[in-house]
């Protein structure tokens, strides 16, 4: 940084004024005025004086890659609570996720993606698990000032209401344990934490504002802005650290900007109320109220002392979760009669990263052609500083072959028409109507790819299944293809949309922005949202169905047997129908019922539910005679019960009085309701759909 920034910086953060920094070197007001311009430079002699009126030493001076030890301490800065007497119990945000790293791995990675820097290299993401105790742990509460902490906790945790029991069970897991989990998120070839600290940029989006998603690049997975939420869902203390390398400087700078957020629900302490989020920082000298803290410039060893030292000065962020937990590793531990997150919970939170990592990003780190890929992702853990598992790169080849080859195959320009040979992918066009945004011109057809190969073992998905992608190549939603004749080999199918069907693809961009717009804040399914009905119109969403039609079709037509084929059957079909067949008639008394493997509904025109069911049937399970029936999703009480006004077989079955009669000796069969809109107490667009097959002892044959 050059010498007259610095020096600036120094005083404001010191609260020391020019004239009185000349007093004590013995100068004038006009030689620091002109130092602080740039207009001259003090000689050696006087920079030791300027030293000694710093508090620091010479070192520190010359290198300038630090502050001085004399500006106002790092400390925390709580938010006063609300002059009009309102309370915070919480972050909402937070609450749109679960407490889970799987989530957390998506969202994360999904920001990371969208902060890609160098368009030509991947953005590389690491998670680090790091299991402190003893002295370790001792060393890291004082560095984030945990005596300080300590009364704003024990209040909040004393509140009976979901975030202080969350709080207070991290408490007492760290004491009675003598343990503390982080969890850090480092990404490399991103933009970084840019921007000014409180005025509109990538800092304030993520650490001073909530549902600013601060997103514009075309293909950006988030658009909501509430991913960056379950950083803090995910501490049971509610606070994440962040150590930030900018790819612009900031002040002069660009490497270690540290901030802390800690998220807490409204609390009193000696006698003064709290609204609920505190920073951790420098007292920002320029701020009205003396309470309020801004990040800060780090030395090496504070970002040490801290962990969150980054591996080289490429540009990126470093997440630190403190106190990191995972809902689903409790629930794990407990059906098991294990206690409550066991010490080998950072094991099983490992193995969960990976999983989830190569399930939703799979994509996303597949290259071919000139292509690179967009992610290289990996997973370590550590305790006190020792490996226990050492850094895992996630390789899609291994938990995703047949989609990732299918992929592959597309960035390679090696896909065929049809399906003759093993190891092939086929390829086809689906046709995506995007309509105009309101107001704003009328749209156009643009061209998704389908890909369609033949599913090998060691998928980790189930066969038969196509797997929804856009720009950022995040899996967005795996659905079934129904309809499917008797006899078809195991496939995988992959439909790439908007930017992943290719730059050249004829209304990529509007077709990116049309299904972005139609995703929830999970962005885990195309349909209707808020955002879709008020940027385009409120029957956009039916483009979407039509989209998810003609795919099915497409993919059928491109895995359909020839005749030749479907008359003699494959090895593969005879093994099948000899698993499952059984004369008709038979009675298998000890089978269990059916059980409904998959569902794919969509609202139709008249805003009813037109639902598609998969039924599994245990063997000698025919004879059972289930009655579909669909009711309401509410989020309490009983769940309203929907008519239907039209229910017919698809494969393997009949409809009989409202009842399905399978095909004897068939091991699946698919059935078609449409839901009877009078019956309906909402629209459906504003609620969910369950369908349950009732399998009473009446309803056994």
């Amino acid at each position: 940084m050059d010498f007259g920034p610095w020096l600036a910086r120094q005083l404001k953060q010191s609260r020391m004024s020019q004239a009185e920094l000349a007093q004590r070197i013995g100068l004038t007001r006009a030689a620091v005025s002109a130092w602080i311009t740039g207009r001259a430079t003090p000689r050696g002699e006087t920079i030791a004086k300027i030293a000694e009126a710093l508090g620091t030493d010479l070192g520190t001076i010359h290198t300038r890659t630090a502050d001085t030890l004399a500006g106002l301490p790092v400390s925390w800065a709580h938010r006063p609570g609300y002059a009009d007497g309102g309370r915070d119990f919480g972050n909402a945000a937070a609450f749109a996720f679960e407490a889970d790293v799987e989530v957390l791995a998506r969202e994360a990675t999904q920001n990371s993606l969208d902060e890609r820097l160098d368009p030509g290299q991947p953005v590389r993401v690491r998670y680090t698990l790091h299991e402190l105790t003893g002295e370790a742990l001792a060393r890291f509460r004082d560095e984030i000032r945990w005596d300080d902490l300590l009364p704003h906790y024990e209040a909040a945790a004393a509140q009976d209401q979901k975030v202080g029991r969350v709080i207070a069970a991290g408490l007492r897991d760290m004491y009675e344990r003598d343990r503390l989990v982080l969890l850090r998120v480092d990404d490399y070839n991103a933009s970084g934490l840019t921007g000014d600290d409180y005025e509109t940029g990538r800092f304030a989006a993520v650490v001073r504002r909530q549902l600013d998603s601060h997103k514009s690049v075309s293909g950006a997975g988030g658009s909501y802005g509430l991913g960056k939420a379950t950083l803090w869902a995910t501490s049971r203390l509610g606070l994440v650290l962040m150590n930030s390398t900018l790819s612009e400087p900031h002040e002069g700078r660009t490497e270690r900007r540290l901030i802390g957020r800690l998220d807490l629900p409204w609390r009193e302490v000696d006698g003064k109320p709290w609204a609920g989020p505190a920073w951790f920082g420098r007292p920002d000298p320029d701020a009205k109220d003396a309470n309020v803290t801004r990040s800060w410039w780090a030395d090496e060893e504070s970002v040490e002392r801290l962990h969150l030292t980054r591996e080289s000065a490429e540009p990126g962020t470093s997440f630190l979760v403190v106190g990191a937990h995972d809902v689903a590793s409790l629930v794990e531990g407990t059906e098991r009669d294990e206690e409550v997150e066991d010490d080998d919970s950072v094991h099983r939170m490992h193995h969960r990263l990976l999983e989830a990592l190569g399930r939703n990003f799979w994509a996303a780190m597949t290259g071919g052609g000139t292509q690179r890929p967009l992610l290289e992702a990996s997973v370590r853990t550590l305790r006190n500083g020792v490996e226990i598992f050492p850094e895992t790169r996630v390789d899609p080849r291994l938990t995703q072959p047949s989609r990732t080859r299918a992929l592959q195959a597309f960035l390679d320009g090696t896909t065929v028409e049809r399906l003759t040979e093993s190891g092939q992918v086929a390829m086809a066009t689906v046709p995506l109507a995007v309509p105009g945004r309101a107001g704003r011109g009328s749209g156009g057809e643009h061209q998704a790819v389908l890909l369609v190969t033949e599913a090998a073992d060691r998928d980790d998905v189930k066969p038969n299944r196509v797997t929804t992608l856009r720009g950022n190549r995040m899996t967005v939603k795996v659905g079934w293809v129904p309809g499917l004749p008797v006899g078809t080999n195991p496939f995988q199918a992959v439909l790439l949309a908007g930017k992943a069907a290719g730059d050249d693809a004829p209304f990529a961009d509007e077709a990116e922005a049309f299904l972005r717009a139609s995703e929830p804040p999970e962005h885990d399914k195309w349909g209707q949202t808020e955002e879709l009905r008020m940027l385009y119109s409120p029957s956009a969403y039916r483009r979407i169905a039509a989209l998810t039609n003609r795919t099915n079709k497409a993919v059928r037509d491109l895995v359909a047997l020839p005749t030749k084929k479907r008359k003699g059957g494959s090895e593969r079909l005879r093994r099948s129908l000899s698993v499952g067949g059984r004369k008709a008639g038979r009675p298998v008394t000890a089978a269990g019922p059916p059980k409904l493997e998959d569902l794919d509904a969509r609202i139709d025109d008249d805003g009813a539910w037109d639902v598609t069911a998969e039924v599994r049937i245990p063997a000698g399970g025919d004879s059972w005679r289930p009655v579909p029936v669909a009711k309401l999703d509410v989020r309490s009480g009983p769940r309203p019960v929907l008519a239907w006004s039209r229910l017919v077989a698809v494969h393997n079955c009949e409809v009989v009085d409202g009842a399905i009669r399978f095909a004897p000796g068939a091991r699946s069969a698919t059935f078609r309701g449409t839901t009877d809109v009078s019956t309906h107490p909402v629209r459906a667009v504003y609620s969910g759909l369950v369908v349950e097959l009732r399998t009473d002892k009446g309803g056994r044959a």
